[in-house]
């Protein structure tokens, strides 16, 4: 079949047409954004940035229930016991001791948003949210086309599973606004990498009025 022959949604707003969306949200945990949590504690990093996405992303999370868009829901659970060797490497090349993100604690606990009752929930061992979890089949049960990407880090979990989904066919849009990372540079080089190869970059703004009804 030629390209032409398929039937793909060209234009952004068909992308973002209601019906055809999923909103997802990574790791907004306090380890990854509080001040006091692993990010800034232990890796010494600025968590300032996820502060500055939440009245953007509290509009999407709003917007998108307003329009009848699921809300799919993106936890790690780093404990040391359940990732793989690749990320453990790394911490003991570092002497890193801390834990991430641990159910039970207080970092594992969600940051300034949070699901509501029947929000699909996927908890991740791994950067990519599809790794290892049952991502896909929460996916395939909604019946979306569409992922909407907030959340942190940028240029970390939100870009391996925005990649993953890509990679599985899905149509990916990175929230600029709504996603957020200690580190500027490589929040930026990843935006400019979504709009180059992996999909749209887009404004909240533009993204609820794309869910409007009668756009």
């Amino acid at each position: 079949m030629s390209l032409a022959n398929r039937d793909l949604p060209v234009t952004l707003s068909a992308r973002l047409a209601p019906g055809r969306c999923v909103l997802m949200v990574v790791d907004m945990q306090n380890d990854f954004c509080a001040p006091g949590g692993y990010i800034d504690k232990t890796m010494g990093k600025d968590v300032g940035a996820a502060s500055a996405i939440l009245p953007a992303l509290r509009e999407l999370t709003s917007g998108a229930r307003a329009a009848g868009i699921p809300i799919v829901w993106l936890r790690a659970d780093y404990s040391h016991d359940r990732i793989p060797d690749s990320m453990a490497l790394k911490l003991v090349a570092r002497g890193i001791e801390a834990e991430c993100c641990k159910p039970g604690t207080w970092g594992h606990d969600w940051f300034g948003v949070q699901p509501e009752p029947g929000d699909p929930v996927v908890t991740k061992h791994s950067y990519s949210g599809f790794t290892g979890t049952d991502m896909q089949s929460v996916l395939t049960a909604l019946g979306r086309q569409t992922i909407v990407f907030t959340g942190v880090q940028t240029q970390v979990c939100v870009e391996s599973t925005l990649r993953d989904a890509h990679a599985h066919g899905y149509y990916c849009v990175a929230a600029a606004d709504a996603v957020g990372s200690h580190s500027p540079p490589l929040h930026a080089a990843t935006l400019d990498n979504v709009r180059f190869l992996f999909g749209d970059v887009c404004s909240a703004a533009d993204i609820l009025a794309a869910w409007q009804p009668g756009h």
